[in-house]
């Protein structure tokens, strides 16, 4: 069996953001390494592609919109995939309803088997979500 690594939100910035150069280059050339000459599988949580959502518009001004496209292009590069898979993009193209951040928590506690709790009436209407 192949191995499987878990990356956090400063790997998966440095891929979104090509920066800082040389370490972007890294980063690329030793996640190949793994998934190419190691048959490896990298992958991202909930958690760190909404930490990375955050972190692109807060350190690099950058809108929603692009932090979107960007996680959505490192996450189908094939270096690295989303941990709960298909949701996750369906999270990343959606443009109306709750935010991105309140579509990976839900997915999360769908995944435990929880109804999601929420005050806000657009998380509400997302599957198993009840307003309080």
């Amino acid at each position: 069996m192949s191995a499987r690594y878990g990356i956090d939100t400063s790997i998966l910035v440095r891929l979104a953001t090509g920066d800082p150069e040389e370490g972007f280059r890294r980063t690329v050339r030793e996640l190949t390494r793994l998934v190419e000459r190691e048959g490896a599988t990298v992958l991202a949580s909930n958690q760190v592609i909404g930490e990375a959502y955050v972190a692109l518009q807060h350190h690099y001004g950058v809108t929603k919109a692009e932090a979107r496209s960007a996680l959505k292009s490192v996450l189908e590069s094939g270096l690295v995939t989303p941990l709960n898979g298909s949701a996750v993009f369906e999270a990343l193209e959606a443009t109306s309803g709750c935010g991105l951040l309140d579509r990976l928590i839900a997915d999360d506690y769908r995944r435990a088997q929880l109804v999601t709790l929420t005050l806000d009436r657009r998380m509400a209407a997302l599957p198993q979500a009840r307003r309080l």
